[in-house]
């Protein structure tokens, strides 16, 4: 039997088996049921309708954590239209670009952000805008709220099927434009269920949402943790105090968070020993770098959570590994932590190779370094409008695999350990060095709250590694001792040829909206006076 896989049916399931159960937890205080969720969603459905918007039209969603994200998410794609989800940090022109490269019809927009939409309205093809206080923002725009009251909940569905495109999710484009991944109804789905899986998501969770909901749809759990008839704990912006009140008040069960946000928990925790648990125990999943050792101890022995690290990038649902392998680990020893910071291993019916530049598989023998590529359901259809870079990215090395730029060795057991991006692959006088390997190392020192490692220009060596440290206290009283006392740390650690050869001391790091170093600004700053480009090695 075949029965059409479509994103609809998570929000179906749930009002038929959880109406009557807490749905939402929204920012504004109100508390949601399924039934009450499903119908704003409906008369959100019906309100585009009579605006126009009909089945693969493209709806843009501009908003933070909140229940309006949720409903327009779910309200779009009950007509067949395509959940655009916006990244709320981007710049007016970053907007004016993505809204016409997608041809938006309709937008929603979270009053905190009409600003950046309203200087660029008149340069796109958005007809409808639409946001949550009206009254409070300059332009023409409609109130989400009023068009629901004013808005009949019964609409018709359009026919559906599973290979059509549902949502595109727009890279960060820290190489160029951004880049608009193409996903269907059905890899969706079966990202959904392989979340669902790995990630033990249950009908009695609480997730708390901490993850941007427009990264790759929340890494999906709009629709796994909806499909479950698990909780939604909203927000509209975190701090350490605040995720540490939330998780003992609304008995959280399961987060997200960038190594970034850990540490500034850590911080956190370590100045003002809060409480880290309410009812339920915890357990949290990290992604984008590696988080450190001495991270993955103090969240897991003092927080008393249980860590789950994963892996995967926009274009491939985006989770494809994960290093939650317990029977490689004893939960209470400390051979844990090693493992638990590899990328780890291939979701289910997820092929996850490292293969060398003739698309060989490297040798399983966790030094020997490839690149990542996989092949799998949740993996994109392909970008937007761009079947150039479509072709490149899923044939560059090996054909049908999408490429992700990730260098990682493998070890015995097939469990990826990322070492670098490509572009972050630091070559000094021809030994390549992992910036990945040396900011873990740093981490280890009392002194480093977060740092980040690039490549600075080097007249002996071409490119020499330097660190950007974030320091632990405030303020640093003497920045050349600290600076020698780290150079020497690294001396003591690794190779002579892969210790950092200066420290840059800074306030805060780059970071995306999901918590991952933007290092090409870093690599930008270091390389802006050279004749070459950054990263060439």
């Amino acid at each position: 039997m075949h029965k059409p896989l479509l994103v609809t049916d998570f929000l179906d399931r749930a009002r038929r088996h959880y109406g009557d159960d807490e749905a939402v937890v929204a920012t504004t205080g109100e508390r949601f049921t399924y039934d009450e969720l499903g119908e704003r969603a409906d008369r959100f459905s019906a309100a585009l309708r009579e605006r126009g918007i009909e089945k693969g039209d493209r709806v843009a969603v501009l908003d933070p954590n909140t229940h309006y994200h949720l409903e327009a998410a779910y309200g779009t794609m009950q007509l067949g239209a395509v959940h655009t989800p916006l990244n709320y940090r981007l710049t007016p022109d970053d907007f004016a670009y993505i809204l016409d490269d997608a041809g938006v019809d309709a937008i929603y927009a979270d009053s905190e952000y009409v600003e950046k939409i309203e200087p660029v309205r008149e340069d796109v093809p958005t007809e409808t805008f639409i946001t949550n206080d009206a009254e409070s923002v300059a332009g023409d725009w409609e109130s989400f709220d009023d068009l629901l009251d004013a808005a009949d909940p019964n609409f018709e569905r359009p026919e559906m099927h599973e290979d059509e495109v549902i949502t595109i999710n727009y890279t960060s484009g820290t190489t160029g434009d951004p880049k608009g991944v193409m996903r269907t109804h059905r890899c969706e789905t079966l990202h959904a269920y392989l979340i669902s899986i790995h990630q033990e998501i249950r009908d009695d969770d609480v997730y708390l949402w901490t993850l941007p909901m427009f990264h790759v749809n929340g890494w999906g759990h709009i629709y796994a943790v909806t499909g479950m008839g698990a909780t939604h704990v909203c927000s509209r912006g975190i701090d350490a105090e605040w995720i540490f009140e939330t998780v003992a008040e609304e008995d959280v069960s399961y987060l997200c968070s960038a190594p970034t946000v850990l540490n500034m928990l850590i911080d956190y925790y370590e100045d003002e020993a809060p409480a880290t648990t309410g009812a339920n125990d915890v357990r949290v999943a990290t992604a984008g770098s590696a988080p450190p050792e001495a991270t993955i101890r103090t969240v897991e022995d003092d927080f008393g959570w249980y860590l789950k690290h994963v892996y995967g990038a926009t274009e491939t649902g985006p989770l494809i590994t994960t290093s939650d392998a317990r029977r490689h680990f004893d939960d209470d020893g400390s051979a844990r932590f090693a493992i638990k910071k590899r990328q780890g291993l291939g979701y289910l019916g997820t092929d996850v190779r490292v293969v060398d530049e003739h698309g060989e598989d490297v040798s399983r023998d966790d030094g020997s370094i490839g690149e990542v590529v996989v092949r799998g359901n949740q993996v994109m259809e392909g970008y937007w409008n761009k079947p150039d870079a479509t072709e490149e990215a899923f044939s560059e090395r090996i054909e049908g695999y999408y490429h992700t730029g990730d260098l990682a060795t493998v070890d015995e057991n097939g469990m990826i350990a990322i070492q670098d991006r490509k572009k972050d692959i630091i070559i000094s006088g021809g030994e390549n060095i992992s910036s990945i390997e040396l900011e873990d190392t740093l981490f280890d020192h009392d002194a480093v709250s977060n740092v980040a490692v690039v490549p600075a220009p080097s007249d002996q060596w071409g490119e020499t590694p330097k660190a950007f440290v974030v320091p632990a206290a405030q303020t640093v009283d003497d920045p050349d001792a600290l600076e020698s006392e780290l150079i020497d740390f690294t001396h003591e650690r690794l190779a002579s040829y892969k210790t950092i050869g200066s420290v840059e001391f800074v306030d805060e790091l780059p970071t995306t909206a999901t918590g991952k170093v933007q290092k090409y600004e870093l690599r930008a700053r270091e390389w802006e006076d050279e004749d070459r480009m950054v990263g060439e090695g």
